[in-house]
């Protein structure tokens, strides 16, 4: 198997090894690939916050708001390693245009939506288009930065991450709440168009092309069965409340089964075939990939069920405005950040796998305060009080997001390290998407037709407050089931190695030519 897909959102070594220090070019090329990075980061973080304002403008249905987070999650994680895959084929620069100005007119279509459904596909368009894009950054910057400025580079991105889990929320929640030109919640999505037409105006003179002289084919029938068996589990959870849970989604989800083992069948056959195949099967008789990939999956669904419950306690339950909920959020960004950085730097490289573990106690501890309060305050709970378990919990989940990718793949041969970081990004968007779906099962399905959307002060104070118990009981429902995930996931991570090789070996992976798991960390947190 050849390391040179981007399909890891990885590197290229051979193409990097002609980076040109001496073209000033290429900084101007670093801000436009790390725009449209920086773009995309915050259009995923963007929406949430908007939803309950959606769901009342426009009718929209639980399944809905599900779909419209999930359906973006969904196309993204499909097309990840095929889009790698295109751009060292046919080019990453010219995938990367291709790629931006889809998503710019995906963008445009969300933002002049007429109604629910038009939203959500056009959520799916965004997301497909942006797996076009996203996997070419990283690449690009291989092929333009020689190898010793690729760690200045790569802190650069770090703070991107950082600034775009902060930015996303509060920018949702400003863009909203001003109620631009009377457009509502559009202008979250309209945003995106000046920044995509510019990045693409200027992408086409700057960015230099690059391809892999050895790049993988692709595996479209992979692709296929990957999206169908996920979309057989996915769609009955987010239908089976409104339908009250027909027996066609039950066998649906039966069904996704067999798929699934076609799936493996095939993976198999086209690793014999052109050893190209989408899912590297062999790489899971590694334990710790294995768990590391288990510990994807689960976080990333842990992820889709609290983001989504929390913006509906907060606006439906509760009553909040947008930009309160918005502002709520900042310390739980701030939290994550700044443990994001303690634990690369300073903790992991002392303690090991035991900081992660550390991380998933300590988040699950700061969902548990969580419930205590939702159950303890009630309605009269507040943005203050809020902070401790945010905090709490950002901390948790600082401590696992930025080492994770480094201990999956400590044990991983070398020579498949672009494979796997593509199967560990993928796999996170897919728990995401999972999570999302089945918060039809731990919310929606605890709330009555009473806890639908209402108008803000549009209902009696006595129902005000029948709706926020009734939201904050769902909402203790949703977190008592992530804290028992995070327990999994505290136990799975027993599988992990102790000390990743580069850290027992003390080197310095960011200032390698060759593909390393510090060159996957700001893709990572997605």
């Amino acid at each position: 198997m050849t390391n040179t897909s981007s399909s890891a959102q990885g590197p290229a070594q051979a193409v990097g090894q002609d980076a040109d220090p001496g073209d000033r070019r290429r900084w101007i090329a670093l801000a436009i690939v790390m725009t449209a990075s920086f773009m995309d980061l915050v259009d995923v973080t963007i929406v949430n916050v908007a939803l309950p304002t959606i769901t009342r403008d426009e009718g929209a249905t639980p399944s809905h708001i599900q779909w419209i987070t999930a359906g973006y999650a969904l196309a993204f994680a499909a097309g990840l390693i095929t889009g790698g895959r295109l751009g060292d084929i046919y080019g990453r620069r010219k995938l990367f245009l291709i790629g931006i100005t889809g998503f710019t007119i995906a963008s445009a279509l969300c933002g002049f939506a007429v109604n629910p459904d038009m939203l959500v596909a056009s959520r799916i368009l965004q997301g497909a288009t942006a797996s076009l894009m996203v996997p070419q950054v990283l690449s690009i910057v291989h092929a333009t930065f020689p190898a010793h400025e690729r760690g200045k580079v790569f802190g650069l991105f770090g703070a991107i991450v950082g600034l775009g889990a902060v930015t996303g929320p509060l920018l949702g929640a400003l863009l909203t709440q001003w109620n631009l030109f009377g457009l509502q919640w559009r202008p979250i999505f309209l945003i995106n168009l000046p920044v995509g037409i510019a990045a693409l105006i200027l992408g086409r003179k700057f960015i230099s092309e690059s391809k892999a002289p050895k790049a993988l084919k692709l595996d479209l029938v992979g692709v296929v069965l990957v999206v169908t068996a996920l979309l057989m589990v996915i769609y009955p959870l987010t239908r089976g409340h409104e339908l009250d849970w027909p027996l066609w989604g039950h066998l649906m989800m039966a069904g996704a089964l067999p798929v699934f083992a076609l799936l493996v069948a095939y993976e198999r056959y086209k690793a014999r075939k052109d050893g190209s195949p989408l899912i590297e099967l062999p790489l899971f008789k590694v334990k710790s990939f294995a768990a590391g990939i288990a510990v994807q999956l689960t976080f990333g669904l842990v992820m889709g069920i609290f983001f989504l419950v929390w913006t509906l306690y907060m606006q439906e339950g509760l009553g909040w405005s947008v930009l309160k909920a918005g502002l709520t959020g900042i310390p739980f960004s701030i939290a994550v950040s700044t443990a994001a950085g303690i634990s690369v730097q300073k903790l992991v490289p002392r303690f090991g796998r035991m900081v992660l573990q550390f991380g998933a106690l300590t988040m699950g501890a700061g969902i548990l305060l969580y419930v205590w309060q939702a159950g303890h305050y009630g309605t009269d709970i507040t943005p203050w009080l809020m902070a401790l378990p945010l905090i709490v919990m950002g901390i948790g989940m600082g401590l696992i997001v930025a080492p994770l990718t480094d201990a999956v793949l400590s044990e991983v041969p070398r020579e498949h390290a672009g494979s796997a970081s593509g199967l560990i990004n993928t796999t996170m968007q897919v728990g995401n998407a999972l999570g999302l779906g089945l918060v039809s099962v731990v919310f929606f399905g605890q709330l009555s037709s009473a806890g639908g959307p209402q108008e803000p002060g549009a209902e009696s104070p006595v129902v005000r407050e029948l709706i926020g118990l009734e939201f904050a009981d769902a909402f203790q429902h949703a977190l008592k089931f992530v804290a028992v995930i995070l327990v999994g996931i505290f136990l799975v991570m027993f599988a992990l190695p102790r000390r990743s090789k580069q850290h027992v070996e003390g080197g310095d992976a960011s200032a390698t030519e060759d593909a390393s798991p510090a060159d996957e960390e700001p893709a990572l947190v997605h």
